[in-house]
């Protein structure tokens, strides 16, 4: 069996800067224009059975404006009329409005169980486009941005089962063949997961080709499925189709399509890793164990015996758990039912209201408790006496040594630690690993159009930024630009939505749900004479922050930066930010 290599990523020093003395706000105003829609941005709120975090990352912080990379200012959004409008910006005093480029076909009023729909530009003359139903789209456009040749034209539209995003897609030209690689996004329910979500995640990795020796159309010819238990922070294809890279929490894994994850992830555990038999969680009042079940279990099947102080479960003659409870409980009043998902609920009502159990049955080892944040909180409030906000050097005080205030807020980390990998798209094996740590993702952009995104992500203060270079096996991402402190001025923004740079780095910008912008410049000559105070040396450079604040009381549904402009979309607005003046 082949190991994927552990690499690491490679700073090249002369990109920092040890002397960044901060960010001086600027008060100069930022030129600012509004448009106003024709009708209103498709959004998709979360339905109340999309309550996870991973939800939340993939579908509630989704951004609705998307960046043509292959031409210059131009953006495009969905509306509820399922029309994809398109600003090309020229000249930012003679704006026109955003003109309709492509009607979906289906009315997706008519679903009420669809995501956000998503396009993705393969390349400079073709499009993925999700109607978010579960339907794919492959459009060939034309040169877009010359109104003569662009004329949008779907080649390829099928069902491909539940509702998915698109993530990333390329155009892949090779004699006699022509291919659209792209990557979906789902997230699938889990009956049988227990402690955690209940969900999954699902990355499948479509080729729909041609070959134009045959002239025939284009169909599926390749589908590969990725399952992980988060959503990845990145993922992508590479140029060449014969790879994928995946930043995410958690590690994803091939399986195959229709495979079961909870068999894949267990054939990949090692022995002494063992599903526990059940998992119980305590209130004040009560204790809930839950047992999962064979499929087509039956109630006749199962044999539940209460005693004040004992417990017993037979399963189809076959003693799964039999002991003494660590308290008594009140055995007439406690009952046990078989849930739709094919587990064993049973409900012990605490005879010593209040009291903490370690655990179920003295002695037994099999299962798991799963604590809920209340009950986190609680303990930790009974924990507060052993910590202290002031600093004591003398631990055999009454206070031990403690001072909360050396760490500020934004240089905590979660404990949390992401990991890149890239997997060979023949063996569907992972090639190479890097440990994140606590490089923290910042945000992706995409720099160069015929290369993968690049990934920003946080070093120490700053944010450096890396750009995939999948033809190199010896060194693989290259660290192309830096900005400084960026990753601890990020930290402090409570309320930020979403992050962007301008491809040629020359600013780095994040917008917080509602109305403010900030934009952070890479350091600029000075045009007057500067000192340092201190030092009293001279100052060739200053670094400037600026804020936008949007006339708009909407939320801020999307978000893009190009290198002279920022576009800021709400539901009924597209407001365009000049950062740059034209060189």
């Amino acid at each position: 069996m082949e190991v994927a290599a552990n690499c690491s990523l490679r700073v090249k020093r002369p990109l920092l800067d040890p002397r960044f003395e901060g960010y001086k706000l600027s008060l100069e105003p930022l030129p600012c224009y509004q448009l106003e829609l024709d009708a209103a941005v498709a959004e998709v709120k979360l339905r109340d059975d999309q309550y996870t975090l991973d939800h939340m990352h993939a579908f509630g912080m989704y951004n609705y404006l998307h960046h043509d990379s292959w031409y210059q200012d131009s953006v495009y959004y969905i509306d509820n009329l399922g029309r994809i409008m398109n600003l090309t910006v020229m000249l930012d005093t003679a704006l026109g409005k955003p003109r309709e480029m492509f009607r979906l076909p289906t009315d997706l009023t008519a679903y009420d169980n669809r995501l956000c729909s998503s396009i993705h530009f393969s390349s400079s003359s073709w499009v993925t486009l999700s109607d978010g139903t579960g339907r794919l789209y492959v459009i060939a456009t034309g040169e877009r941005g010359n109104s003569a040749s662009e004329k949008w034209e779907i080649m390829f539209n099928e069902e491909l089962g539940d509702p998915f995003i698109i993530v990333h897609s390329i155009s892949l030209l090779k004699p006699e063949e022509h291919s659209i690689a792209t990557l979906l996004l789902r997230i699938e329910k889990e009956e049988s997961d227990f402690k955690g979500s209940g969900f999954y995640v699902s990355l499948e990795w479509v080729t729909i080709s041609k070959k134009n020796k045959d002239n025939e159309k284009y169909e599926i010819t390749k589908r590969d499925i990725l399952r992980g238990k988060s959503v990845p922070h990145y993922a992508a294809i590479e140029p060449n189709g014969n790879g994928l890279m995946i930043v995410s929490y958690k590690s994803f894994k091939f399986v195959q399509a229709g495979h079961d994850l909870e068999e894949t992830m267990e054939e990949d555990m090692p022995e002494k890793i063992k599903e526990p038999l059940y998992y119980w969680q305590q209130s004040e009042d009560d204790v809930t164990v839950t047992v999962r079940l064979p499929e087509d279990s039956t109630k006749e099947d199962i044999k539940v015996q209460f005693l004040p102080d004992n417990i017993s479960i037979m399963l189809k003659g076959l003693q799964i758990l039999e002991g003494k409870l660590f308290s008594s409980v009140d055995h007439e009043s406690s009952t046990w039912i078989i849930k739709e998902n094919n587990s064993l609920e049973i409900s012990l009502i605490k005879k010593n209201e209040g009291l903490t159990w370690p655990e179920l049955v003295v002695g037994d080892k099999q299962g798991e408790l799963l604590r809920d944040a209340a009950q986190c909180a609680v303990i930790a409030e009974r924990l507060m006496h052993l910590t202290s906000e002031e600093l004591n050097p003398n631990p055999d005080k009454e206070k031990p040594p403690c001072n909360a205030q050396e760490l500020e807020e934004c240089d905590i980390f979660f404990e949390e630690s992401s990991s890149l990998c890239r997997f060979d798209g023949s063996s569907l094996k992972t090639t190479h690993v890097v440990n994140l740590g606590s490089n923290q993702y910042l945000f992706s952009v995409i720099v160069d159009p015929k290369e993968m995104p690049c990934f920003c992500l946080r070093h120490d203060v700053d944010a450096l930024l890396w750009q995939p270079r999948s033809g190199k096996q010896d060194d693989m991402w290259e660290h192309i630009a830096t900005f400084n402190a960026l990753g601890y001025v990020q930290a402090s923004k409570r309320d930020k939505k979403f992050f962007a740079c301008a491809p040629n780095y020359s600013y780095a910008a994040l917008c917080e749900c509602l109305r403010r912008v900030f934009i952070y410049r890479q350091p600029a000559p000075m045009s007057t004479v500067l000192y340092n105070r201190k030092e009293g040396r001279h100052v060739g450079q200053v670094a400037k922050q600026q804020v936008a604040s949007l006339e708009t009381n909407d939320p801020i549904l999307g978000f893009q930066a190009t290198n002279e402009r920022l576009f800021v979309l709400t539901t009924k607005n597209l407001f365009l930010i000049k950062v740059n003046a034209e060189n």
